[in-house]
This record gives structure tokens, sequence and C-alpha cells, in this order.
């Protein structure tokens, strides 16, 4: 959710904030807003698909601030679109600006665009940091303001909303959260420095305006659920103190003058009568329970987040609503199952993100289009048997979900069939809500079927690598146009680099690396020093690496949702880093001597020449 231009609002005036030293305290974070908020560092490369070890470590040294401020953080991180689905213009529009941004950057210009991954590397980094988080069913907006007004603590977001919501313990902008500058303070310890949003002083502000009304105000200025259509001829006819003239500056004269327009009013209803007065007769009914209705998305949610947090089951009557298994709303609450798997269950359909790839080929998502497909077989149950029936009557048989995709430079929607599934998923003994009790042997088939891949190829590969191994494997069986051998090289180089530093530079650690591996990582970071010779950006290698991301995210979805027959590998600890892999592409083409760049640790040597025998036959 946001408010337009209410944050621009605030800040330029400043009077409404006080000073805070946060420590000894719960703090309630918006984990959607910090993990773009730290992916979006100064010195971060945007173009070349992102690098997660690094964003995983910049999340580390933020939590590291916390706990040395004696600060407990619980983080809430949004869940799917929600079964009424209102919000869907409003997502449709930042996709659009998404794949603008893309563009852009696809052709040398700057910007910022989260890499696909991003928010897998989050969950996967506050699980190893022992953070507690939940991933809600929908927005996590009302659930965050209820936990935090349960413990009377401080929300720390970027979202412009919890400026409207009621906060017992008030609302800290990251911008002014001052994580990376904390300080010591004697005997009392380590705070990190903050502002903290005053609703009070604002009110003060603007009338006195009752705080009561600032939800309507929010409402009538246009969030992420109401555009301002609708209430154009209120403007249009009411007279705003202090005026709201068009033009530089015009927004904020608009949102001045409707916030001393509402401090009039005693309470919302008052004043939502007062706007229904301006509006055509036929249209008030309407209007009044829109403004109604939206007002209710700022009353603190009733979902007791604090039993999650002790138990680990999620209670929440809008799931029960739409009828999603209690397995399935466990499983998203604790971050095994990705937004895109409730959205396909209930919406039955998807936004797929864009990334930094060439606009004039099919999206990269296309290539793991069979993936998706299952994915969906799964979710909305499709039987062997609709095979046998006539293509018309098969066509009005199997599921669709509505895809939100990119199409060149424009998004466009697409209608995907779900694929029709192996007998025993289709046991009306194993309908969703007992997936997990099909065996764990015919799962794994499952997925490895649908990868293209027998186990029996994969056994040599360390555990926690086979999934990425698999999902290769299939990026080189699927890709159009075809993978280069290069790009192959670089992008297990990059695998082996990232198992390397695992074992010889994790803190976590517990065991001591073999003297020839600290020696190759040694070696490797003095190769990284030396200066490129070629940084050329490569579109099309840009593009086939960005296959591999979509295909290693729906590969990770599948598995997760198949109860895992595969390990989950470990994107937070430099699976993929992008920088690096298109650096040795460009340097394999020059140099093949690079390909020996791990040959002083036999171990890593060894795992490179598995990995690529393994993905060549």
């Amino acid at each position: 959710m946001g408010v337009q231009g209410l944050t621009g609002f605030v800040e330029e005036r400043g009077v409404f904030f006080t000073e805070l030293r946060v420590r000894d305290t719960k703090l309630v974070i918006d984990g959607s807003s910090l993990y773009h908020h730290l992916c979006f560092a100064p010195d971060a490369d945007f173009r070349r698909g992102g690098d997660y070890g690094a964003f995983a470590a910049a999340v580390r040294d933020f939590f590291g601030a916390l706990r040395a401020c004696g600060v407990a953080p619980f983080v809430l991180l949004d869940g799917g679109r929600g079964a009424e689905d209102r919000k869907l213009p409003t997502l449709r529009s930042r996709a659009a600006d998404q794949l603008r941004a893309a563009h852009g950057l696809s052709r040398g210009a700057g910007g910022c665009l989260v890499p696909l991954l991003v928010r897998e590397a989050f969950l996967q980094a506050l699980a190893r940091l022992g953070v507690p988080f939940v991933q809600c069913f929908a927005e996590a907006d009302r659930e965050i303001a209820g936990l935090a007004n349960r413990w009377g603590c401080p929300v720390l977001s970027l979202d412009s909303d919890f400026f409207v919501f009621d906060l017992a313990g008030g609302y800290c902008p990251l911008s002014h959260f001052q994580w990376q500058g904390v300080r010591a303070a004697g005997p009392q310890g380590c705070y990190v420095p903050a502002r903290c949003f005053s609703a009070d002083r604002f009110c003060r502000h603007f009338g006195p305006l009752s705080p009561a009304l600032l939800p309507l105000f929010a409402v009538m200025n246009g969030n992420d659920f109401v555009g301002l259509e609708a209430l154009e001829a209120f403007f249009s006819k009411v007279r705003l103190p202090r005026g709201c003239a068009a033009g530089r500056g015009g927004r904020h004269l608009r949102l001045q003058g409707l916030l001393h327009w509402l401090a009039q009013f005693a309470e919302p209803a008052e004043a939502v009568d007062s706007v229904l007065k301006h509006l055509k007769k036929h249209q008030r009914e309407e209007i009044r329970e829109l403004l109604c209705t939206s007002m209710e998305d700022y009353a603190p949610s009733d979902v007791n987040l604090e039993d999650f947090f002790q138990n680990g089951c999620y209670e929440c009557e809008a799931a029960r609503k739409a009828d999603v298994p209690q397995w399935v709303m466990d499983a998203l609450a604790k971050g095994k199952l990705a937004p895109l798997v409730i959205n396909a269950l209930i919406l039955r359909s998807t936004f797929l993100r864009v990334q930094v790839e060439n606009m004039q080929r099919p999206s990269a998502h296309s290539t793991a289009l069979p993936i998706r497909q299952v994915i969906y077989g799964l979710l909305l149950r499709v039987s062997h048997a609709t095979e046998d029936a006539s293509p018309s009557k098969q066509t009005n048989e199997l599921p669709v979900v509505c895809e939100f995709d990119r199409c060149q430079k424009t998004l466009k929607k697409t209608f995907v069939q779900a694929a029709s599934l192996p007998s025993d998923f289709c046991d009306d003994r194993f309908p969703l809500d007992k997936l997990m009790e099909v065996p764990m042997s015919s799962r794994q088939m499952l997925l490895l079927e649908t990868l293209g891949v027998k186990m029996s190829f994969l056994e040599p590969i360390p555990g926690h690598l086979q999934l990425a191994a698999a999902v290769t494997c299939y990026w080189i069986r699927c890709s159009e146009p075809k993978v280069k051998l290069n790009q192959l090289k670089a992008l297990l180089l990059v695998i082996v680099s990232g198992e390397l530093q695992r074992i010889t530079d994790d803190p976590d650690s517990t065991v001591l690396p073999a003297e020839d591996d600290s020696v190759a990582y040694n070696e490797f970071l003095k190769w990284k020093e030396k200066k490129l010779q070629n940084n050329d950006f490569d579109l099309d290698a840009a593009h086939s690496f960005c296959q591999w991301q979509c295909c290693l995210q729906m590969g990770l979805y599948l598995n997760q949702l198949l109860g895992t027959p595969l390990s989950e590998p470990d994107i937070s600890s430099r699976l993929y880093t992008g920088t690096l892999v298109h650096r040795l592409y460009q340097e394999l083409k020059s140099a093949p001597s690079v390909e020996s760049l791990f040959i002083l640790s036999q171990k890593m040597a060894q795992l490179y020449l598995v990995l690529l025998n393994t993905v060549e036959s």
C-alpha cells in the first residue's frame, strides 16, 4: 500500500518527527520495504541479474546492528494479492513501470530493478540468522500494525500508509533509521539513531484534526486500492482551504487543503456525508461503500501473530473463507511456499517479474513455462483421463491461469493451461489438502521428470546443489536461443566459487577449510581484484542468464510445493552472482585458462568437473 504523495509531503516539512534512540525493544519490520531498501545499495549493479551474496551480507549486517542494540526484530512480509484482488490495477501499473526500467537498463540507462530472486535470498538469510518472520496471507500492513500495537513497539517501514495507521509505538521510516551508524551511550549500551513520525504533531498542525479522520484523508487522496477518479467531482466543486493549485507543488497543496478541510469534522461519517453532497445522487451509495470499505484497510488486524511466533500456527479468517488448505497456509506463513502459489490457487492469476533481458526476444519466463504448468496442475488438480477427451472438451476441462508477462516492451496477459499429471497425483485420496500424503518417491519423480533428469545423474553432486544442477540441465535443453558453452561454464564456475567461499569465508561455519581450499580462495580473490580487460555488457548473454534464473525460481517453487524432495539450494550464499558470471563469460571468450581458476583446490576442481559432466551428459 501507499498514499500518493504523502511521504514527500511529510518529509518536506520535517516538523512531524521526533528523535528516537532505538534499543532494548521489540521492533516490527515491514519485510518487503526492508529487502527493497537493502538491495538498492548505492553501488549495486542492476543490469546483470543480482549479486545475492552481497545482498545477504547486507541483511546480516543490518540484523547484527539490531542485535548489538538489544533490539528484537520480527519481520512481516506481504503474501498473495488477497481473494478480492483489489490492487490489480496498481500492480499492473507497477509491472509496466518495472518493464520500462528494465528496458532502460538494457540500453545502458540508469535506474533500479529488484533482482528476480531477492525475496528468496532474503527469506533464506532470515532463516539462517534465526530472525523470526511470517509471510502473511495477503498484504501485511494491517497485521504489522496489529502486532506492533499489541506490543507497543515501533514499526519500521518505507510505506507511507504507516503515517495513517494509529500506532501506539510510532512509525520509524527506514530512510531515517541509521543502522549503519550505531552509537554507544555509556552504561546504557548502544542504540540506533532514528526519527519517529508523530501523528499527534501532524494532526495538531492541521486543525487540530481528529486522528480518526486520517484513514479518510488517505482514501480520498488515493492509495493502492482507490484511485482519485471517483472523487474528481468532489475536488472540482469543493473549495479547499489554502487552495489546491495545479502545476509545481499542486499535489502537496491539495493534500494540505484536504487536511484543513477535514479538520472541521469531528468524525469520519460526518465528513463522508459532506463529500457525498458534492456528487451526483446515483453515485452516492456506491462511493459511500467504497470510502467506508477502504477506510477499514487502516484498522489494525486481529490476526494473532504473537501466537504464530510462539507455536507456528497461522490462523486467518480470509484464508479460511478462500478454502486454502491449512498445510498450504502454514507453509506460506513460514516462507516455504511463494506468493505466486497462493495467487495461482485463489485467483488463477500471476505476475511474472521482468528482468534486464533482450526485449526483442520472448520473455525469459517462457523457458520455464512447462514447470509453471505442472505447478498449476498440482494446485488445480488435472487428471491424465482428460487427455482421452476430444480437443474441444479438453480445452474446457483443463484449468487455465492468467499470467501477466512481458511481450517485447509491453505488459501482456496470457492464458496458460495447467499440465495434466500422473495418476498418483489425480487419485481422489490425494486432493490438494493431502498432497503431502503422496509418497515422497512419487513427488521426487514428478519433480525430476518435469526437469528432464534422472536421480542417478544427480547422485555424484552434493545434495544441496542437486536442484540447481537439475535446473541447469533443464535450461540447457529448453532455452531458445541455445545456451553457449562458455555461458554454461561461467555459470558453473560461479556456483563453484560460491561453494569455495561458503567453506572458507562463512562466519557461521564450524568446519575449518582444507589448506588447498584456502589457497585457492586467496588466488580467486586476487583474480577478482584484477582490472577487467573487457567490461562490455552482452545483452544476449544477459538474456540467457535471465532464463536460468527463471528456471531456478520455478524449480524452487515446484520443489517447495512437493515438500522439498530435493534439498533447497542456498541462493543467499552466492549460488549466483550476476557481475561475476558476466565477467567470467567475457574472460572465457578471450582467456580459456580462466576455466582452471579453482585448480589449486582438489575438491573444487573435482566439483566443477562433476557439474560440467552431469549437465553435458
